[in-house]
């Protein structure tokens, strides 16, 4: 399971409604609600500049966070709307929901590339391309893994590493239904420029015969 689950800090918010979000705001907060989770709703406030912050690093929406206030337990959270300002783009309100462990989620898993050194096409000078260096997966909350891993052994150069090539944590399935490519290992620029020539020369020799 994954071991840094990002911590997001949130305070109790005293009141609800229009004239309590604006006094939240006022004070360098941004309003939310945390719902869901068999529990009632929550009226909370986080500093502004902290979620800016976390906005601004992307994916915001498909992240699972451990939500943490003072004098309660921390739960596991993930947003389901950010309400921005119409003109400055800014983040006005948040909504947040509580996850179940055997809620499914769908989150962004790094992938790991191991054995880079039993690749054949990289001891050519093949070159690792990697297209999906996160790839989105539909998991279960209380076992979220902490990455994927793609073996490289036996590699060659015009290999491609599709998403079917790889293991798969239990339970956890791509959210994409087609075979989508990972990586792959491309010939050296060298190699490449070289062929590009021979097949050029090839072509004007095929076109002085005819």
């Amino acid at each position: 399971m994954a071991g840094q689950i990002p911590d997001l800090h949130a305070e109790v918010r005293a009141g609800t409604g229009k004239g309590a979000a604006r006094a939240a705001r006022r004070d360098g907060m941004v309003p939310g609600v945390v719902y869901g989770g068999d529990a009632e709703p929550q009226a909370i406030q986080l500093p502004f500049n902290a979620l800016l912050k976390k906005l601004k690093e992307g994916r915001f929406l498909s992240t699972l966070f451990n939500l943490k206030i003072e004098g309660q337990e921390d739960v596991r959270v993930i947003c389901r709307n950010v309400q921005r300002d119409t003109v400055k783009d800014l983040p006005t309100h948040i909504d947040l929901l509580r996850l179940r462990r055997t809620s499914k989620i769908n989150l962004f898993i790094h992938v790991d590339f191991v054995n880079e050194e039993a690749a054949p096409g990289i001891k050519k000078g093949g070159v690792l391309t990697i297209v999906r260096p996160e790839v989105e997966l539909n998991v279960t909350a209380g076992e979220i893994p902490e990455s994927i891993t793609v073996d490289l052994t036996g590699l060659n150069i015009g290999d491609i590493v599709h998403i079917s090539d790889v293991t798969l944590p239990s339970g956890a399935k791509p959210t994409i239904d087609r075979d989508f490519v990972i990586a792959n290992i491309s010939a050296p620029s060298g190699l490449r420029s070289a062929e590009d020539e021979a097949e050029g020369e090839e072509g004007e020799e095929a076109a002085a015969e005819e």
